[in-house]
C-alpha cells in the first residue's frame, strides 16, 4: 500500500513541478536524479515517469530516455480548442448529474470569488478559478470525463500564462451564470453559458516561453510523509 501511495505522491509532486516550470521542456528524467529529488526509490519514480508519459506531459527520445515533453505551436492551440469542445459538455453534464455536496462547494467559490474581485483582491482568484471548473468537472459525475477535463486544465496551465481579465467580476458573474444553470438543471443553458464563458477568455491566454535550466523544486516531496 505504502508502495502505491509513493508512487502516486511522486507523480503528483513530478506533474506539479512540470506544470510549474521547475522542470522544463526538453529537459531529461533521470531516474537517480529524480529518486533523490523526490526522496524516494527508483520504482515510484519509474512508475510515474510511466503515468507522465501516458498524460502526454514525458516524453522518450531515442538514447535520451524519459524527457519533459515539448508541445508545437499547433499541439497547443489543439488544447484550447478540446477544451472548448470538452468545458461545455462537462457543465452540461454536471447540470444533469450534481450532487447537493457538488453545489455548496461550488456557490462556496463563486461567492468568495465575486467578493475577492469586488474588494480588489486578485491574488488567489486564478486558484478559485481553477478550483470551480474543477469542482463543475467532478460534478458531471463521470471519470472518463472529469479525468480528462482536469488533466486537459494542467496541460493548459502548463502551456499557457492567463492574463488577468480587464474585468475581472464579469468572470465571477459568468461563473455565478454557469452555477445558477447547473442548480437549476439546465443542461442546454449550462453548455451555452460555459461556451461563452470560454470564448471570452480566449485572448488572455498566452504561450510561455520555456526556461532554459531546470530549477530545484520549491517544495521537494518525501512521500514517506506525504499524504496524497
Amino acid at each position: 500500500m505504502r508502495g502505491h501511495l509513493s508512487t502516486h505522491a511522486v507523480c503528483t509532486a513530478m506533474r506539479g513541478d512540470i506544470v510549474s516550470g521547475m522542470l522544463t521542456p526538453g529537459s531529461r528524467l533521470v531516474e537517480d536524479v529524480l529518486a533523490a529529488r523526490y526522496g524516494v526509490s527508483r520504482v515510484p519514480v519509474r512508475e510515474a515517469l510511466r503515468t507522465l508519459q501516458a498524460e502526454g506531459f514525458v516524453t522518450t527520445r531515442h538514447h535520451a530516455g524519459a524527457c519533459v515533453a515539448e508541445l508545437t505551436e499547433q499541439e497547443a492551440a489543439d488544447l484550447l480548442d478540446i477544451r472548448a469542445v470538452m468545458e461545455p459538455l462537462g457543465a452540461a453534464r454536471a447540470a444533469a448529474r450534481r450532487t447537493t455536496a457538488h453545489l455548496k462547494v461550488l456557490r462556496g467559490l463563486v461567492r468568495l470569488g465575486q467578493q475577492r474581485a469586488r474588494h480588489g483582491h486578485p491574488g488567489d482568484l486564478c486558484q478559485l478559478d481553477g478550483w470551480f471548473h474543477e469542482t463543475l468537472a467532478q460534478a458531471a459525475g463521470s471519470p472518463s470525463l472529469t479525468a480528462p477535463l482536469i488533466q486537459l486544465r494542467r496541460k493548459i496551465e502548463w502551456t499557457y500564462a492567463v492574463e488577468p481579465p480587464a474585468h475581472v467580476t464579469d468572470s465571477w458573474n459568468e461563473h455565478g451564470a454557469v452555477l445558477d444553470a447547473v442548480a437549476r438543471r439546465d443542461a442546454e443553458r449550462a453548455r451555452a453559458l460555459m461556451a461563452a464563458h470560454i470564448e471570452r477568455s480566449l485572448p488572455a491566454y498566452r504561450l510561455r516561453r520555456p526556461a532554459s535550466v531546470v530549477r530545484e523544486s520549491k517544495h521537494p516531496v518525501n512521500v514517506v510523509r506525504a499524504r496524497i
